[in-house]
């Protein structure tokens, strides 16, 4: 649909030169055909697909580095494309070039249970290293709902419902193999716990979405599985309280696993969706994670802060399959929710502020949804602040985008404003382009953009994603 964030851009055709390159060196890895190209210029953004040019499927990272040479040499855009699941548009091909799809690079390269760190090629996904490590007595917890590949999670600082007790991919990355822009191959950072040693590039890299350098492999700490598991829903009589148990369950210090919020329209959307029959009121998923002893203790205080919010009975999910259950249907809320006005499609954002702000962050946000009549969602992992919109819009109408595309940009104010940021882990990509200098100030900006004609001094690496390129700093 047309989107009023989308910025001019310029395509340029692929030279016949680069073209017939890429093909001796990868033969049928190397695809131009419309079907391919269409498929990698979309992800779950609201944006219309913008393909690239070829589309090169690589094994290696001798052969990333390879392919960046070549198109480093001809001035041509590369797009790292991991599972396709972002939400802000970062794979799109603004600027045409080639895609490079690190899915064939899903190899294990390492697991080092005694040290709890694993080293992946970057197209692994989350659900594979933890199928491939199951019998080691460990797990990767970082769990943002899509199968999203390592690379793909590492790119965005990806994080998901597990954050607030294990954190992001920000604490969970130890080292990186990284192509730059004109095909050299560094490595940063080790599998030592600490280090003093130069300046940190493994952060520089954690999402830099692409724009800075290709991730080809990573090094993710892993974490013993939990002796005992426990989740628990209970529903709100509004928003507030069900923020407010959240709130003072992490100011008590209890060390929950994870939990997720969803209105009463996120609920009903659900209970549709996965033929649920939870009451369509502000519903808390929580998850316990530690000793059959230590579980019970955290249920039982966090049973009690939220009584005293008025919360309805605990329905407890002991066994994995019914834990399995209510998570699936958490991640599903999306797709649930798509399903409440066929044919729209989802604007869906997000923010992060400061976990004693988060209450008033989401009502606000609320009650200007409902004065503006839009079909919504507020759903969250609201254990560390961060919460997702989700605004059904008709495609074809640009007044209902012009106002969903409004209630973001108050949200994101808002948010600031109380200390926050423009998005919790949904990353940049092009729709929060704008909000980074308001966030950030633009002498911060203009720092950012000097390290990116550092790193990506001809502007191949992405471009036209994170922040705007500026010829006067060339």
């Amino acid at each position: 649909m047309n989107h009023p964030a989308i910025l001019a851009s310029v395509r340029k055709p692929l030279p016949a030169s680069l073209l017939h390159a890429l093909q001796a060196l990868l033969e049928d890895r190397c695809s131009i055909a419309l079907a391919v190209r269409e498929h990698h210029g979309r992800d779950e953004s609201s944006y219309d697909p913008m393909p690239p040019e070829a589309v090169v499927f690589v094994q290696s990272t001798e052969e990333v580095a390879e392919v960046l040479r070549l198109c480093h040499a001809h001035d041509v855009p590369v797009i790292p494309y991991g599972a396709g699941s972002s939400l802000e548009g970062h794979i799109l091909a603004l600027h045409g070039g080639v895609t490079i799809d690190l899915s064939h690079m899903n190899s294990m390269i390492a697991v080092h249970a005694e040290d709890l760190t694993a080293t992946v090629q970057a197209g692994v996904t989350r659900k594979q290293l933890n199928t491939e490590i199951r019998d080691t007595g460990l797990f990767f917890p970082i769990d943002p709902g899509a199968d999203a590949s390592l690379g793909g999670m590492a790119a965005t600082r990806a994080s998901g419902t597990n954050a607030v007790r294990y954190g992001t991919m920000r604490e969970n990355v130890m080292a990186l193999t990284v192509v730059t822009a004109d095909g050299r191959i560094i490595r940063t950072g080790s599998r030592a716990k600490k280090s003093s040693a130069g300046y940190d590039l493994t952060r520089v890299f954690v999402g830099s979405e692409g724009t800075l350098g290709i991730i080809t492999e990573v090094t993710v700490k892993l974490y013993p599985l939990p002796e005992a598991i426990s989740a628990a829903v209970c529903s709100f009589p509004d928003n507030a309280d069900a923020v407010n148990t959240v709130i003072q369950t992490i100011q008590m210090g209890v060390p929950i696993a994870r939990v997720e919020f969803l209105d009463a329209n996120g609920v009903r959307a659900i209970n549709a969706h996965d033929k649920l029959n939870l009451p369509v009121k502000p519903l808390l998923l929580f998850e316990f994670h530690g000793t059959e002893h230590g579980v019970k203790e955290q249920a039982e205080l966090v049973q009690e802060i939220a009584a005293a919010n008025g919360a309805g009975d605990f329905e407890w999910a002991t066994r994995p399959e019914d834990r399995s259950r209510l998570w699936a249907a958490r991640h599903n809320a999306y797709f649930a929710l798509l399903q409440m006005r066929p044919g729209s499609r989802s604007i869906s954002t997000d923010c992060c502020v400061p976990i004693s702000r988060l209450a008033e962050c989401i009502s606000e946000t609320q009650i200007d949804c409902e004065n503006h009549g839009v079909t919504y969602s507020i759903i969250g992992h609201v254990g560390d602040g961060n919460f997702h919109v989700l605004m059904l819009v008709d495609p074809d109408s640009a007044e209902e985008i012009a106002v969903a595309e409004s209630i973001n940009q108050r949200m994101v104010t808002r948010a600031i404003a109380m200390d926050g940021t423009c998005t919790g882990e949904h990353g940049v990509g092009i729709h929060k382009m704008g909000f980074l200098i308001e966030e950030h100030g633009a002498n911060a900006i203009h720092m950012m953009r000097l390290l990116k004609h550092a790193f990506d001094p001809r502007n191949i690496l992405n471009p036209g994603k994170i922040i705007a390129w500026d010829e006067a700093e060339e």
